[in-house]
């Protein structure tokens, strides 16, 4: 079996070959004040670990947990024989994993490390999506709202826009076009967009308060996460060309391995597996978004570009699954925040929530897509077996 590397088309492969090269002057005139990461503590972006949050939540732009379709879900098979298999499946991969199944409508999620915190990545993306649509639920933003993108927009990493937005000076985009390339694509400048466009980080932990959505933390975004990930202090001229890259490789090895290990020990942006998973089965009950959103959500995560080779890949045929790929920084052979997540629709209309969070690992690529695909294989198998 050939198992390649994600590879995504760009934007700027669907819009044509860029008209120009990169401007680093212009750019950096349009840069923001350097941001820092001195003094944050243990997170005080995030959910910090045993003491209060050190940010304050306002639930008033938010909108009210909508109320979910009649949905009825046959509860009667006992998931043991699926617990053991999973159990299996943690234990014979050589790293860390935390692997959840619930089934949408039953109380029960059986896996392996269900309630250690795992880095999200961009699988965090998903929380920003909602957040956007929660909005557009309650008429705060729309679909075809455009937003404007410019040099001192740019992230990190996978950036599918920035040559355009290099070359022009700024662009802009609706809403939903942002949203289905942060979702299929990883697109971290869109994803940023949104976020700040919706109300930046505290207002997606809202938004996760206001869900009862239990287990996820969100982190500070993009830039601030990844940086501190591999030992940097951000400043705007980081996101321009690999500067980013540039600047991590002349890091002291032992820093990049301090600043990673500190990271994935207690992940500042960190997602249980049953929280995930639980989270996932109530999105797929409308329990999280109105109708109207639950399906543009789910059809757009249906048609991810990204990981064809992770979760889905282990279904058989008549099954589907709408995910949301995450993948974290590399040092050597180790790989951190290697994650699939994903609703899982069955034959027979039956949904489940099923999230494979790798914290970190030596395997290389096809080793940990089989371990996924393991996963998702073994759910079939026994959801099959249980209603023939």
């Amino acid at each position: 079996m050939l198992i390649e590397r994600n590879n995504p088309v760009s934007m700027n492969d669907r819009l044509g070959s860029r008209r120009g090269q990169v401007h680093p002057r212009r750019w950096l005139a349009a840069g923001a004040a350097v941001l820092t990461l001195a003094g944050l503590g243990s997170y005080a972006f995030g959910t910090a670990t045993g003491g209060a949050p050190a940010f304050v939540l306002d639930l008033e732009e938010v909108g009210k947990r909508p109320t979910p379709p009649l949905f009825q879900a046959d509860c009667s098979a006992q998931p043991a024989a699926l617990q053991a298999e999973l159990s299996r499946i943690a234990a014979s991969f050589e790293g860390q994993v935390g692997i959840a199944v619930t089934k949408a409508g039953c109380d029960w999620t059986v896996g392996a490390r269900l309630d250690q915190h795992f880095p999200q990545q961009s699988v965090s993306k998903l929380w920003v999506a909602m957040s956007v649509l929660d909005a557009v639920d309650n008429g705060r933003m729309r679909l075809d709202q455009q937003i404007t993108i410019t040099p001192r927009d740019l992230t990190l990493f996978n950036q599918p826009l920035q040559w355009e937005v290099l070359d022009k000076g700024v662009i802009a985009r609706p809403v939903q076009m942002l949203m289905a390339n942060a979702l299929s694509l990883s697109d971290n400048t869109a994803n940023d967009r949104l976020l700040w466009t919706v109300g930046g980080p505290n207002h997606v932990r809202a938004f996760l308060k206001s869900r009862e959505i239990a287990g996820i933390r969100f982190g500070p975004g993009e830039r601030l996460l990844q940086s501190a990930a591999a030992g940097l202090t951000w400043s705007p001229e980081l996101a321009a060309g690999r500067n980013f890259e540039q600047a991590r490789a002349r890091l002291p090895k032992e820093v990049r391995e301090a600043a990673l290990a500190k990271y994935v020990a207690d992940p500042m942006d960190g997602a249980t597996p049953a929280g995930m998973a639980q989270a996932l089965a109530r999105l797929a009950k409308g329990e999280l978004l109105s109708e109207q959103s639950t399906k543009l959500l789910l059809d757009t995560m249906g048609k991810s570009r990204s990981g064809p080779m992770r979760l889905k890949a282990g279904l058989p045929p008549g099954w589907k699954a709408f995910h949301k790929t995450g993948t974290g920084q590399e040092l050597g052979s180790l790989a951190t925040g290697y994650n699939d997540v994903a609703v899982v629709e069955a034959p027979d209309g039956s949904y489940y929530g099923v999230a494979v969070l790798i914290g970190q690992t030596h395997q290389p690529i096809r080793a940990r897509m089989e371990m996924m695909q393991s996963v998702s294989a073994a759910l079939a198998r026994w959801h099959e077996l249980r209603t023939s």
